[in-house]
């Protein structure tokens, strides 16, 4: 697979800073992991690259209705399982034969390794909530192993 960059962005809250389109620049996909709260913003990322979207919590208005809950994404022969809630995982990803979780909602960003699985979620890229992060994240899927980038869209909280 030549370079090939996916972009990570979940948490939005009817909130996209020009930060976080910039961050996402050149990526050949975005996975957006729920709590969107706006339509317009899947609009404003697919200008950058392919989206794959699902609902979350938050993204109870009629035209999130269309949006699925959970996702599969297959890139080249790397299988991504797509969720809001982590805790609402209700199957085991390494025996279904996926690589990738992309969970959000937790609006901290954290990536782990377990049973062979990359679990990332890319924090919160809305509103900034308490004193937690304001990230996106990039992924290369194409250097292994896989190691997410989480670009900070604010500077840290004061405090």
């Amino acid at each position: 697979m030549s370079s090939f960059h996916l972009g990570l962005i979940s948490d939005t809250h009817g909130l996209l800073r020009a930060e976080a389109l910039t961050a996402l620049q050149g990526c050949q996909a975005i996975i957006h992991a729920g709590d969107v709260g706006d339509p317009a913003i899947l609009d404003q990322l697919k200008a950058i690259a392919p989206v794959m979207a699902i609902r979350g919590n938050v993204d109870s208005d009629p035209w999130a209705r269309t949006l699925p809950a959970t996702e599969v994404v297959r890139i080249e022969n790397i299988l991504i399982y797509v969720l809001h809630n982590l805790s609402q995982l209700d199957l085991n990803p390494r025996v279904a034969g996926f690589h990738i979780v992309v969970s959000g909602h937790s609006h901290k960003p954290d990536s782990s390794w377990y049973e062979g699985v990359l679990y990332i979620n890319p924090g919160s890229a809305g509103p900034r909530r308490f004193s937690l992060p304001v990230t996106v994240a990039r992924l290369n899927l194409s250097k292994t192993p896989w190691q997410p980038d989480f670009l900070h869209l604010l500077p840290p909280a004061p405090g």
